[in-house]
């Protein structure tokens, strides 16, 4: 369909209870209609991630709308699931006079099949990420921090052969890191109090985004092995 060039306006569809409902905490004043919605609202909105899997339902990661958009305008969409969350509204048709209009669900899946070497890929160590593994948590004293008095603590220390992998490195707040120094936990006699672990790509997934829909947060659970460690 032939379009004039215009920007792309981007609102939630539902009501407020049912974006609620599908992880969405959206204020009363987004709307379908013309209005357009307030910039804080807009910035809310371009924060949420659509998940992204390949024709055969195996999870590869979390994409923008404006992805999602480029897939269907290739015509590039194999399937989805869930009701759609949010609504992209484009150019004028010269034809019809009508504006396009693109109701994007939660979870889509692009037609053709990931390449074995990139299903379950080891997730990037990041302090991002680790903190979010470790819960916001030192793993020396338990108690919670905000993610700047957070620093990476290598379990057995770099300069006596550990590595920067995730099974040697925990979140340590910066005085116990400090306390802990260049030795061991056991040398330090402060044990810890969870083992550090690679997370898998699932699980990796669940860590590194804080706006998780329901339908989001289902699928990939479902995708967890039963005996994985649990993930809040």
């Amino acid at each position: 369909m032939e379009t004039d060039r215009a920007p792309l306006r981007l609102v939630h569809t539902g009501t407020p209870d049912a974006n609620h409902r599908r992880g969405l905490d959206a204020p009363s004043t987004l709307s379908t209609g013309p209005r357009p919605i307030p910039r804080n609202a807009i910035e809310r909105l371009n924060s949420v991630r659509l998940l992204s899997l390949d024709a055969c339902g195996r999870v590869l990661d979390w994409m923008s709308w404006q992805d999602a958009a480029c897939l269907y305008a290739r015509d590039a969409v194999a399937w989805t699931l869930g009701e759609p969350c949010l609504r992209v509204h484009g150019g004028t048709s010269r034809l019809t006079g009508e504006q396009s209009v693109l109701d994007l669900p939660p979870i889509i899946a692009a037609r053709g099949h990931a390449r074995v070497s990139a299903l379950d890929p080891t997730p990037t160590l990041t302090n991002a990420a680790l903190f979010a593994r470790d819960s916001y948590l030192c793993l020396y004293c338990g108690q919670h921090f905000n993610r700047p008095q957070l620093t990476r603590d290598h379990v057995h220390p770099v300069s006596k052969g550990g590595r920067d992998i995730w099974e040697n490195v925990v979140s340590a707040c910066f005085n116990c890191n400090s306390r802990k120094g260049n030795r061991t936990p056991q040398q330090a006699h402060m044990p810890l109090l969870a083992v550090p672990f690679r997370p898998s790509w699932i699980e990796h997934m669940i860590l590194s985004n804080r706006n998780i829909l329901a339908d989001q947060m289902a699928f990939l659970r479902a995708q967890l092995p039963k005996k994985s460690r649990p993930i809040s």
